[in-house]
């Protein structure tokens, strides 16, 4: 079913969603576009090709931040159906999994807290953090599934830490043994390359 009584049925969880604005409420929308470009700038910097975009929102309420596919994208639903099939054609999957758009609640707390933190240093990396946790937050409460989620779940401890006041990285598993550097790893590594020839 495509429309209802002369109306065309959009699903929500595509991006271009437009609702019935008045004149007040498209002047307010331009105001906040032009305050919050830095941080959804920022954050696709730091997002890369995870997302095609980051934009503002219209259509959340109560979330900071809410991911969409393109309006002939997969939705989650469909994806997670492809996802699951023996014999698919991983070139389509690759192109249509990738076009999702992260979009931003400008009346969040933690939104407007972010960006304030984001206009003071750009290269803080708990901005970097807390923009990726967001991001991965949308996933999982978009219908995504995660690819890494062991990465999330490190997130998610030191923010956890950070709330019990928990500052240090906890004792070394061999306190004798200093820390390698890159260069010993690597002679490390070389060795048991050789062992194993």
């Amino acid at each position: 079913m495509k429309d209802y009584d002369d109306k065309k049925l959009k699903s929500v969880t595509k991006e271009g969603l437009d609702m019935d604005e008045t004149d007040d409420d498209k002047k307010k929308k331009e105001e906040e576009k032009a305050k919050f470009e830095p941080l959804c700038k920022l954050m696709k910097d730091i997002l890369g090709d995870k997302v095609e975009k980051v934009t503002l929102s219209n259509r959340i309420e109560t979330s900071p931040c809410v991911l969409v596919t393109s309006e002939y994208g997969w939705s989650a639903n469909m994806e997670r159906i492809m996802k699951a099939q023996a014999l698919r054609d991983s070139s389509t999957s690759n192109y249509m999994v990738s076009k999702k758009t992260l979009e931003l609640n400008a009346k969040h707390q933690i939104v407007d807290e972010l960006r304030k933190k984001a206009d003071v240093d750009q290269s803080d990396k708990t901005v970097k953090d807390l923009v990726w946790l967001m991001y991965e937050t949308s996933i999982l409460t978009s219908g995504f599934s995660l690819d890494e989620p062991q990465n999330f779940a490190q997130r998610i401890h030191r923010m956890i830490k950070l709330g019990l006041s928990i500052f240090d990285d906890g004792p070394a598993e061999d306190d004798d043994l200093p820390p390698l550097d890159d260069a010993a790893a690597e002679e490390v590594d070389t060795n048991r390359m050789e062992e194993v020839d």
